[in-house]
């Protein structure tokens, strides 16, 4: 699992990072499988975590359980770095959002190296929320843009201007999916949706987390 260690919201003074439900409950879904999960950010050690994300209003049964969880605490504020790990030694990768990729990990070399190396090797990637960004500049082996043609799913226009971020982010996803050819698909915002597309698994927003961790689940049996 590949989380930011972007902290800064834009210009605005505040605070961003990973979101903690879009991490706790791919988390859980992959340990309770009997699947051994690595994490790993671009800076090493503590990634931030977007504050609002901790809001009582945020909680879930996944957010809860990491709250309680020391082991875990532990592995997240022992990151791996990015730069340090190859994609031979694990068989899928999962970015989960916050609004930190957007600035971390679009146009993250390494990142971008590491997720083309798991389609090489035909194995399978998945992200959610606003971490479908850093899908946005991986190419395939004849050079086109990888979410080209394909169904794929990320934050909407809509939620973005619903959090009233609009005008704060680098870029809207939803509109960054589809210049690169992407075959974007969404439902109602902040209702569940993933969607898979070959080796591809996107979730478009925080509600979508677990669902996008089943279907790479289901990719992996």
């Amino acid at each position: 699992m590949v989380l930011t260690s972007h902290a800064e919201l834009g210009n605005t003074g505040e605070k961003t990072g990973f979101w903690v439900e879009e991490f706790a409950a791919p988390y859980y879904a992959f340990i309770d499988a009997g699947m051994k999960v690595s994490l790993v950010s671009p800076a090493g050690g503590q990634p931030p975590v977007d504050p609002k994300s901790e809001q009582e209003d945020f909680q879930t049964p996944s957010t809860k359980r990491f709250d309680e969880d020391n082991k875990a605490k532990d592995l997240v504020a022992n990151t791996l770095k990015l730069a340090e790990v190859d994609a031979a030694d694990y068989d899928a990768v999962f970015y989960p959002g916050g609004h930190g990729p957007m600035w971390d990990l679009t146009e993250n070399a390494v990142s971008i190296s590491l997720i083309e190396s798991f389609i090489t090797a035909n194995k399978p990637i998945a992200a959610v929320c606003h971490a479908p960004s850093a899908f946005l500049n991986v190419k395939d082996a004849s050079g086109e843009y990888f979410v080209k043609d394909k169904a794929v799913t990320g934050f909407t226009n809509g939620e973005e201007e619903a959090v009233q971020l609009t005008d704060i982010v680098p870029f809207l996803l939803e509109d960054e999916l589809i210049k690169r050819g992407g075959k974007y698909q969404k439902v109602d915002d902040w209702n569940a949706f993933a969607i898979q597309d070959g080796l591809l698994i996107t979730g478009q927003n925080p509600a979508s987390s677990e669902l996008a961790a089943k279907k790479l689940l289901a990719a992996l049996a």
